[in-house]
């Protein structure tokens, strides 16, 4: 039997919810074409791979986590304002939800102590 799981329901909620909106915005941004630009194809494989990461408890996978849900943020805020205040404003909060749920005390001292 595999250890490898999608989803790992021990961890804190914060975790588990991160691991599925990490799975959520790789899955709408491959949808949405950016499957077919190297920077949509990284941050897609990143997250998907960070998400995985989590799952498993491996430090490596929330790093990658934190750095792929930070990118496109950024990306977004130095888009430009026109940016934040049209369409892109659900995108925009479900961006900070995942940074926030990543860097918060829960997860953080969580992966501190069992992520190998």
């Amino acid at each position: 039997m595999s250890n490898r799981r999608w989803i790992n329901n021990s961890q804190p909620q914060t975790l588990q919810i991160a691991v599925l909106l990490l799975y959520l915005n790789a899955a709408f941004l491959a949808l949405t074409g950016g499957i077919l630009v190297p920077l949509g194809l990284a941050i897609i494989v990143g997250q998907a791979a960070g998400a995985f990461g989590i799952a498993n408890e491996r430090k490596w996978g929330y790093i990658l986590s934190v750095v792929m849900a930070c990118l496109p943020l950024a990306l977004l805020l130095v888009g430009g304002l026109h940016s934040v205040l049209g369409v892109s404003l659900l995108t925009l909060m479900f961006e900070v939800a995942l940074v926030a749920l990543l860097v918060h005390p829960h997860s953080s001292e969580y992966q501190k102590i069992w992520f190998h």
